[in-house]
């Protein structure tokens, strides 16, 4: 009953906040992180309650041993007073030897007392050890749980985020469709491209002009070589007459 009410009633907490949570469909981050301070206190709370058990049990072991010591120490009052009576009944004193075994007796039946004291804890000390153990265990399990809630929040809380810039991306992807910024950049393409035609034909213009610049030097040219051959002929003319 007692790990079932401690348990039971944090359950049921738990289940209430993360429920009160996904109806308010926070944000994921915000929400998985309450969720695992919600069960971190829950855990707390566990832990204050089943300390609270552990204390009652240690209180009952104390009292049992308490009682069997008593029986012990009851029993060697009730052993010394019979040894007593023993004595002075050996030495003629029956009167005093009575009174001393009826000391005997007296710590007889406190012996016995506590005796049945003791016995009589020794179920409730069994039942609840049982019940501490299973406690201590829902303990660490409700631990592992929390390690797991917060590996599964860590990996929602990284998943949402790539969700998110996914979207954005998506977003922004829309966005250029609806501008189509590609008119603009064909339009700066073809003032480049006619700049740079503007530029070969000058670069033509500049050759053709240098061409004919050198086509007009090798006119010079032969015309040259022409009026050389022309002298050497006539050179060659007179002194042919002159040998004549």
């Amino acid at each position: 009953m007692v790990k079932q009410s401690i348990f039971g009633r944090i359950a049921q907490l738990a289940k209430a906040n993360i429920n009160a949570m996904l109806d308010s469909a926070e944000d994921p981050k915000l929400m998985l992180d309450q969720m695992v301070r919600d069960y971190t206190n829950s855990i707390a709370e566990a832990e204050s309650a089943i300390a609270e058990t552990i204390g009652n049990l240690r209180l009952l072991e104390d009292d049992h041993r308490e009682d069997v010591e008593t029986a012990g120490e009851w029993g060697q009052k009730a052993l010394a007073a019979s040894r007593k009576a023993d004595e002075l009944r050996a030495a003629g004193n029956s009167a005093d030897a009575d009174k001393f075994d009826n000391l005997a007796k007296v710590a007889l039946g406190r012996q016995l007392d506590s005796e049945n004291e003791a016995k009589a804890a020794e179920p409730r000390i069994e039942s609840q050890t049982k019940v501490v153990d299973q406690l201590k265990d829902g303990l660490n399990k409700m631990k592992e749980k929390l390690n797991q809630l917060s590996s599964k929040r860590d990996e929602l809380v990284a998943r949402s985020k790539t969700v998110q810039a996914q979207t954005q991306v998506m977003d922004a992807v829309k966005s250029i469709d609806i501008m189509d910024p590609t008119s603009e950049v064909s339009r700066f393409e073809d003032k480049i491209r006619r700049e740079e035609a503007k530029v070969r034909g000058s670069q033509e213009l500049a050759a053709s002009s240098l061409d004919a610049q050198f086509e007009s030097l090798d006119d010079i040219g032969e015309l040259t070589e022409v009026d050389a051959r022309f002298a050497a002929l006539k050179a060659n003319s007179s002194s042919g007459a002159i040998e004549k």
